[in-house]
């Protein structure tokens, strides 16, 4: 690791390692199985200057999310309604309406612009991923194949379609030039427009051990102080922030130009509890940052001794979900057929696939009702109720539910 890619500081100060580990979303065929797979380093560290946890880039943005990428924002009923509540609550809040432009960034496969497309107002998507930009455009969303950076930016303002509303929602982290990101954002935005970022909050990555969260697609890790410096190097001010739920807990920035001053973008006091929050919990001092490895290492002790324990009297055990999140948690453990059958999936897409590293079979979550396991181990555990509820008729043959973060729970 050399340079931290916020402010260029050497970095020396470890924060995690999870060993070695294939890209969390190269799901494999069949005929992959017996080929060479690729593994890289999961080593985090913390810059001592501006405290960004970050991954070294040993695979680029391009070769992770330009081809045949396998995530889909629209097979999660409690994300689209999280989208379908922003929605409103911005047009609300910010009088956006057919005279507006809204863009989005990393917009997938159109999961949260068809709300605004519903009111009339004008979109674009901007998504490198083709097959899913695809699926977008299908949707009457339109969407331009391309990475956001400012070369983009400045297409925009040739082409006189500057924004209104940018969003970048879980977008930020999977970029590795984070100064060029956050300029291009300044320059695609009108001169009253609004940005809003959401993001995986530190504070809570750390709090609820969420180590699973870290994989190579995800360079950098934010706190709030971390951001709020980051986008004032380039003269954009956060005016407002929300703790959400979402992903175990993230947070919602808004930023504007920092030359740009009204009563309905005027600071609000909570950048003044979340920064609080932050100081309390110790994330300006190393100790925090420098103890969270021997946490993670209990879990995964945890985890394997309840497994191990489990297949010892006989119990059948399957996964439910294929996320990024939990090809790290599976990796790093070493937990692979000889504990987890299969894992099932949503996601068509992902489905008759392996994934990376512990070559776990995907099937359609219909083969656990078939099978009747005793426990199904829930990966995308963010989502744990949502799954919980459309699950809940293995309560019929006496079967359980394993949580694995922020501790082992059976349910």
């Amino acid at each position: 690791m050399n340079n931290c890619r916020a402010c260029d500081n050497v970095l020396e100060e470890p924060f995690l390692s999870l060993g070695n580990s294939p890209l969390s979303n190269a799901y494999l065929s069949k005929d992959d199985l017996n080929r060479m797979e690729p593994y890289y380093p999961l080593e985090v560290y913390v810059c001592e200057r501006c405290f960004l946890v970050q991954l070294e880039e040993f695979e680029t943005a391009k070769n992770i999310f330009s081809s045949d990428y396998a995530y889909f924002s629209s097979y999660s009923e409690s994300w689209l309604r999280h989208c379908r509540e922003y929605t409103e609550m911005m047009i609300n809040r910010f009088s956006f309406d057919r005279n507006s432009f809204v863009i989005e960034i990393a917009s997938n496969d159109g999961y949260l612009l068809q709300y605004f497309k519903q009111h009339n107002i004008p979109i674009l998507g901007i998504e490198p991923a083709t097959n899913i930009a695809k699926v977008s455009t299908g949707k009457g969303i339109p969407t331009d194949i391309a990475f956001f950076d400012t070369s983009y930016a400045r297409r925009m303002v040739k082409d006189n379609k500057l924004a209104d509303l940018i969003i970048g929602n879980n977008v930020l982290a999977h970029n590795p030039d984070l100064n060029d990101f956050v300029e291009a954002l300044k320059i695609a935005l009108k001169p009253g427009g609004v940005i809003t970022i959401e993001f995986p909050h530190l504070l809570r990555l750390i709090e609820g051990n969420q180590f699973d969260t870290i994989y190579h697609e995800h360079f950098s890790y934010f706190s709030f102080h971390t951001v709020q410096r980051l986008f004032a190097l380039h003269d954009l001010e956060l005016f407002d922030a929300e703790e959400i739920p979402t992903h175990g807990g993230s947070l919602r920035i808004y930023a504007r130009h920092k030359a740009v001053s009204s009563e309905q973008l005027a600071v609000s006091s909570n950048i003044i509890n979340i920064i609080s929050k932050e100081i309390d919990a110790g994330l300006d001092q190393f100790k925090i940052y420098q103890s969270f490895g021997k946490k993670v290492e209990k879990i995964k002790r945890d985890i394997l001794n309840f497994l191990i324990q489990a297949k010892e009297e006989g119990k059948t055990i399957v996964g439910y979900g294929a996320p990024a999140k939990g090809n790290t948690l599976l990796n790093y453990c070493g937990i692979r057929t000889d504990f987890l059958d299969y894992t099932v999936d949503r996601n068509p897409h992902k489905q008759n696939k392996y994934l990376p590293g512990t070559h776990i079979p995907i099937k359609h979550p219909d083969k656990i009702k078939e099978d009747k396991p005793d426990y199904v181990l829930i990966l995308p555990w963010n989502i744990k109720d949502e799954i919980m509820k459309q699950m809940d008729y293995i309560r019929e043959w006496g079967g359980k539910f394993i949580i694995p973060i922020p501790e082992i729970k059976v349910l």
